[in-house]
């Protein structure tokens, strides 16, 4: 993954398009800072979601920890608060 400064990623902006375009993710940054990411339209989001949730799984199996569906869907509703 490639981090450019704003002025930069503006100045050259088609060839982070293409760089996109070839698969690559851009991070955009402000006096250093991350504001922004250019992602390939394709870019396997979901599969990654699930990914994580899967090994999430995993890790509360191995720690013998049982939610039942109303406490996990509780404590999904209360992270949204």
């Amino acid at each position: 993954m490639r981090e450019v400064g704003a002025f930069e990623a503006k100045t050259h902006l088609s060839e982070l398009l293409a760089a996109a375009e070839a698969g690559e993710t851009v991070t955009i940054t402000r006096r250093g800072t991350p504001v922004a990411r250019l992602v390939p339209v394709g870019a396997p989001r979901r599969s990654d979601g699930l990914r994580r949730l899967t090994q999430l799984r995993s890790r509360f199996a191995q720690l013998s920890v049982s939610l039942s569906q109303d406490e996990i869907l509780s404590a999904r509703d209360e992270g949204r608060r």
